[in-house]
């Protein structure tokens, strides 16, 4: 006897989307696949960190910018590779600027702030904090925040994000250091 179809067939679609400024695909991706396994598999962004699974640590975040400019952070252990179909994502390999040799050129602020504060231990949840961070300084330009209230603010903005090492308080420290440095942001 004969067995038909043993091996399963995998169900893929085509997949566009633009990351780190650079237009990807179509590729066609299997339907289902987290995007944090895309972008590892695919397309070799490995800064991106798988922690919990569950979507609740937040170290697989990503930059998810709107057609309007403004940022979001977006989960890319929950959510499947197409749901971010024709969107725009920064993942952390992309906010620093490069040189033309692909070198690391100038550090965005926060990034420099968390070295200079020494905000991480391991340096595991660094990529979804620094992007966590990155989403709220971009919010606080359009919606500033009184300077009695940026400590609520950041406490707010980060308070999903998930540090085993108890780095807290030196990533809040570099966060309202940012905040407080960069025009706009906070108001008296």
């Amino acid at each position: 006897m004969k067995i038909k179809n043993a091996v399963p067939i995998i169900e893929k679609m085509p997949l566009s989307l633009t990351i780190n400024g650079k237009k990807i695909g179509p590729i066609d991706v299997p339907v289902g696949m987290p995007m944090i396994e895309f972008l590892h598999e695919y397309l070799d962004l490995t800064g991106t960190h798988f922690g919990c699974g569950q979507g609740i640590c937040h170290a697989c975040t990503v930059m998810e910018v709107q057609a309007d400019g403004t940022t979001v952070e977006s989960r890319t252990c929950i959510f499947g590779a197409h749901y971010f179909n024709n969107k725009n994502i920064v993942t952390i390999e992309g906010q620093a600027k490069l040189d033309d040799q692909g070198k690391v050129a100038e550090l965005t602020p926060i990034q420099q702030a968390f070295i200079e504060n020494f905000s991480f231990q391991c340096g595991y949840c660094a990529p979804g904090f620094v992007t966590g961070a990155t989403v709220f300084l971009n919010q606080l330009k359009h919606t500033p925040v009184k300077r009695e209230n940026l400590e609520h603010a950041i406490e707010e903005a980060l308070n999903e994000h998930i540090c085993r090492c108890t780095g807290y308080v030196r990533y809040y420290e570099a966060v309202r250091k940012v905040a407080l440095a960069t025009p706009g942001c906070v108001i008296d």
